[in-house]
Order: structure tokens, then C-alpha cells, then sequence
């Protein structure tokens, strides 16, 4: 990585800025030119260049390297192809996915949880613990077990036929 410090950047900058990096694991190359400093920063470490960039008389932190040089066309220039059930990504065709940012509202999408839920539960895969079954009349009781953060599992409200 390349620390490039400010144009007006004090010696006690520069020096704070190569300290932080030799603490934490890296070699530290200084360059003066005439109007900027430059440290070429070279380690086994990996140093996350915001945390470089927020110091005192830092002007840019540039990598030098591809972060995801494994899954770049430099490291790899054939295309990769994942299959994933009987669709393969990545391929000649062209893929559409679509998450819940995309595509569903929340209410389909707490709804479609609530059926993939339903399903594990119907079918014995899960069996969800109960701290309390009251009947409607202890709502607001309920209602503070929750709020207070005292149930150990679910609090369950029986709402008979007719009630509410």
C-alpha cells in the first residue's frame, strides 16, 4: 500500500503515521519528495487503509494490490461457472436473482418466513420453547414479560373463539 501524506504534513505526522504502521506489523519505506511525503508500506499483515486514512496528515491511502486478487481475472482470466441446483451462474445465459431489497415487500417477505417456519414446525423439526400460555385477559401482563425481557421463549396468548 502507498500512504500519500498531505502537502502540509508535519514531521510528527509522517512520524505518527510510520509508528501506527510498524506497530502494527508492517515495514515502512519513506520517500521526501519537495512538496509531499510518501510511504510505500509493504507485510504479511493486512491493514485496513481506512484506518490509515483517518490519521492526522494522511492525504490518500492507495492499495497497491487487488483486494480479491484470488477471485480477480488476473489471478484466474477464464470465466468461472457455480452451479447451484440445476442453474449454473456464471455461464452463457443470462441470470435474474432478486432478494427482498428487489423484489418483495416486507409483508411477503415476513410471510413466506412465517410459512418456511410453520413447515419446520408441522413437520417436527423444531419445537419452539413456551415461558407463559395466558389467556387474553392477561395481555397487558404479557405484554410486560416481553417488555421487561424476562421470557426465557415464546409468550403465547390463547385467544378463545369469540374473544377480542
Amino acid at each position: 500500500m502507498v500512504v500519500v501524506m498531505e502537502e502540509r504534513a508535519t514531521e510528527a505526522q509522517i512520524e505518527n503515521v510510520v509508528k501506527r504502521l510498524v506497530e502494527m506489523g508492517m515495514d515502512v519505506h519513506r520517500s521526501s519528495g519537495a512538496t509531499r511525503t510518501v510511504l510505500g508500506v509493504v507485510g504479511a499483515q493486512k491493514v485496513d487503509p481506512q484506518l490509515v486514512a483517518i490519521l492526522d496528515g494522511v492525504h490518500e491511502v492507495l492499495r497497491i494490490t487487488e483486494p480479491y486478487k484470488l477471485a480477480s481475472r488476473t489471478f484466474k482470466p477464464e470465466g468461472s461457472v457455480v452451479v447451484v441446483g440445476d442453474v449454473r451462474i456464471g455461464g452463457d445465459e443470462v441470470i435474474v436473482m432478486a432478494g427482498p431489497c428487489s423484489a418483495e415487500s416486507e409483508p411477503q417477505v415476513h410471510a413466506a418466513n412465517l410459512k418456511a417456519l410453520f413447515e419446520l414446525f408441522e413437520s417436527g423439526k423444531i419445537n419452539p420453547h413456551v415461558t407463559e400460555l395466558d389467556g387474553l385477559d392477561r395481555y397487558a401482563e404479557a405484554l410486560d414479560v416481553l417488555n421487561g425481557r424476562r421470557s426465557q421463549g415464546k409468550v403465547v396468548i390463547r385467544v378463545a373463539a369469540g374473544e377480542g
